[in-house]
Parts: C-alpha cells; structure tokens; sequence
C-alpha cells in the first residue's frame, strides 16, 4: 500500500473524530454553565434542554459514525493485511459495520431520549423485515451465500478459479455476485448463490499450480534423449517455477507415436495460456537441436522418405563461406575451412534461450550464422547486457582452443542460428598442420589484449601470446 493511500484512509478519520470529539466535550462542559446562570425561580427553557440534548445527540451519533470508521480502517485496512497478507474483504468490512453501528445507536438514543421505546420499534421492524425478506429472498440469498464464501474462503481476489462453465481472474467478491475477469477478457457476474451450488476449482495466486503439455514423437526417437532434451528446454523457460524440476514422461502409445505429456509448475497462473504456448515453442527449438522429429502418419513418413533426404551439405548452407570470414580462421586454407565446415554443426535457438552459460565446461566455439546474440555478464547478482554479436561475430574461441571455461551468457535475442565448431575437429587440422597452432595463438592472444584494454568492467590483463600457445598445445595435446 502506497504512502498516500496509507494518509488518506487514516488521517482523514483521525482528523474527523478528533473535531467531533472536541466539539462534544465543549458542549457537554459549557451546559452546566449556561444553566447556572438562570435563577433558581425562572429554571431552564424546555426549548433550550431539547436543542442541547438533539446537538449532543447528533455530535454523538457523528462521533459514532467517525469512530466506526477508524475502526474499520485500522481493523481491516492495517490489522488484517498485517496478519493475512491481503486486503479484506468488502463484504466483511460492511457487516462489521452495520453492526457497530446498530449497536451504537440502542445504547447512544436512550441516553438522551429515555422515553422512545425501542422495543416496540424494533417489534414494528421484524414484522416489516418478514414482509421484505419474502419479497427479497433472492438478494437475501445472494447475501447469506457471500457471507459463507467469506467465512469459508474457498478462493480471495487475485486467484483464478472455475465456476460452472467459466474459467478466470476474481476481481471482487460482493454483496451480491463475485466478478469473474476470463482470459478473454470478458466481466463474468456469477451470483453469491450460484457459487456456493456449483463444484469450484481454484488456482491460488500463491500456490504453485500444475500444467501438463502433450506432445507426440516417432518410435524411432530414444524416450530416455527424448525426455532429457524436452525438460532442460522447459525448466529455463519463463514462468516456469525453478522451484520444482518439470516432469516429462510417456502418457501413452498411439498408432503412430509415442505420447508424451509435461507436466510443470507456474509462478503466475494468470500467464498460463501464454506459458503453455511458450513451452511448445520451445520444446520445437529443442527438437531442432538435437534431431529429433514429431510423430506424424506412417504414410506420410514414407513419402517424405521416397523423395530423398532432408540433410544438406554444411557448404550448402554457406557454412563455408561463413567460417572463411573469421578472423581467427584467416591462416587456414579453402581445404582446410572445408574440412571444418564438414565437422561443424548447426543449432538454432529461440529469442531469449540460453546459448552457454557463464562457467560451463566447453571445448567448442560458435559463430553467429544467422540472428543475433546478447552477452551478458554478472554484475551484482543481476545479468548485464555488455555487447550485442551479429551475423559473422563468433565466441566462445578460448573454450575452444584453450578448454577455458565460458566467461558470459550468450543469449539469442532473435531466433538465431549459430554454427559450433567442436575440438575433435580442430585438432585433426592441428595433426595435419603444426604451423597452425603458432599462427591461431598470435591472432586469439591480440584479441584478448585488445578486449582487455577495452573492457568496461575493469578485468585483468589477459595472458600474452606465449600463454595462449602454450594453453592450446597443453589443450591439444600437440
């Protein structure tokens, strides 16, 4: 609750029964004044005594009805949230007022009105509140209906709840109806009595709350690959609680695949909708990656085979030309960049998927085929956006020839497509070829120098070209 909000429900009533209070205290004391100074003989005008007593009388039920405020608002407005962790309810805030308020009044009116019978009163209003309950028994069941949902709390605002046939956010719990916001945006009014007859499933805004995803691939996919790529690409997904691991596991085997379902846990199920699709985007990403394929009909499968594989050449694809224009790989010849075009692999990833993570274990590098990539560096406990690698850029270089940990997260800011050259393949250029080493250790050694003299975050030196060499002999064994 914001400083504001906090003077304006507070100081306002403190204000009000501080005036009020003040101006009853100084009429109930100038009263004994005012009449000593008539004669013993003369006595006191009726007409006086009945305008002091009906003033004392309004500054009293004034006084109530600023003091019922402060109440309500320290009770519920302070006290509850203290102790709950939310806002109470208004109609729990209502009731404790109509009651206060009743009971004020039956003990305030017969102080200064001896003579009203508030029994026959209150008699001529029960017979009145037959006739009315009978015409409004409607609305007085809605009432009652709220008043159990209330001392029950099935479900409080915030939580996204199921009632008959509509499914959204609770934005109120009145009177009368809870108002019900769907996921389509619509205001749904379901009544009091309607709630309390229907079968109601609740998503708890604090609660970790389940989803389950399917999804299908062929027999031909190994379930255990299957399973571990599907859920390292769930767990890193946004909304997705990291509190608790995502499940993947077979639901079934159809005719045409294997059935699978994921099963994971939101922090916001507001977002479920877009989380789900997220999750199959990127269990899609996923796939990509590691070659796996979706089930589809048999039939279709086998024509897809009779028209020819769907692999291409590495050069085809321009990997070749691509990895010519890298800077570290300007000393190797056209058979040579062939030779690593044909070793290489090509992974894409969706906006905002992890490339490599700071301190993982690596011996391969990545150029940027087509997208574009976020580096980002620890600062604080928090991730910092320091470069942005375009089409061409690479990295990942001294995990490659060096086995050096990866010092930044790499993340795709598009969907990108990187192309990762791996150490096996390196070192059979490096057998065939010793000069290579000497000339790839000058051209990683300037760069560290250069990217140390420019760093923004104040790092060390980096090691001279002598280190470098020896780092990649030590690495390849040479």
């Amino acid at each position: 609750m914001s400083r504001p909000s906090l003077k304006k429900r507070l100081l306002l009533p403190l204000v009000a029964t501080g005036v009020t209070s003040l101006a009853w205290v100084l009429l109930y004391v100038l009263r004994p004044i005012v009449y000593a100074q008539y004669t013993a003989g003369q006595g006191v005008p009726v007409v006086y005594k009945h305008v002091n007593d009906a003033v004392l009388a309004a500054l009293c039920i004034a006084l109530v009805f600023v003091f019922v405020r402060l109440a309500n608002e320290l009770i519920f407005t302070f006290a509850f949230r203290w102790r709950k962790g939310y806002e109470a309810p208004n109609l729990l805030r209502n009731v404790f007022s109509i009651v206060a308020y009743t009971t004020l009044f039956v003990v305030i009116i017969p102080k200064f009105y001896p003579g009203i019978q508030l029994g026959a009163l209150f008699t001529t209003s029960a017979i009145f509140g037959v006739i009315l309950g009978l015409a409004l028994q409607d609305t007085l069941g809605n009432f009652f209906a709220g008043v159990s949902l209330h001392a029950d709390k099935p479900f409080q605002v915030g939580d996204v709840v199921t009632v008959g046939k509509f499914t959204g956010v609770v934005e109120s719990i009145a009177w009368r109806a809870v108002k019900i916001r769907t996921f389509t945006n619509h205001m749904v009014i379901v009544s009091n009595s309607s709630v309390a007859r229907e079968s109601i499933e609740v998503c708890p805004r604090d609660n970790l709350n389940a989803r389950i995803v399917t999804f299908n691939a062929p027999y031909t996919d190994s379930p255990a690959k299957t399973i571990n790529v599907v859920r390292e690409a769930v767990r890193k997904a946004e909304n997705v609680s990291p509190k608790l691991t995502p499940v993947v596991r077979i639901k079934n085997l159809n005719e045409s695949g294997v059935e699978y379902e994921i099963k994971y846990w939101l922090e916001d199920y507001v977002r479920h909708n877009d989380t789900d699709a997220l999750v199959r985007q990127r269990v899609w990403y996923a796939f990509q990656r590691a070659k796996l394929q979706f089930a589809s009909p048999t039939l279709t499968v086998e024509i897809e085979r009779r028209t020819g594989s769907s692999s291409v050449p590495a050069n085809n694809n321009g990997v070749a030309e691509r990895l010519k224009a890298v800077d570290i790989f300007a000393p190797l010849s056209e058979e040579e960049i062939g030779k690593l075009a044909c070793a290489a692999a090509s992974h894409v990833y969706a906006p905002g998927e992890t490339v490599i993570h700071t301190g993982d274990e690596g011996s391969s590098m990545f150029v940027v085929h087509r997208g574009r990539v976020e580096v980002r560096v620890g600062d604080n406990g928090d991730l910092r956006t320091v470069a942005q690698l375009r089409e061409g850029d690479f990295f990942g270089e001294m995990a490659l020839l060096t086995g050096e940990p990866r010092a930044a997260d790499i993340v795709a800011a598009d969907e990108t497509e990187v192309i990762e050259v791996g150490h096996e393949a390196m070192k059979l250029l490096f057998d065939d070829n010793r000069e290579l080493v000497e000339s790839l250790g000058e051209i990683v050694a300037e760069r560290r120098t250069g990217l140390a003299a420019h760093a923004a975050a104040g790092k060390s030196v980096q090691e001279e070209t002598a280190g470098v060499l020896a780092s990649i002999k030590r690495f390849f064994r040479l």
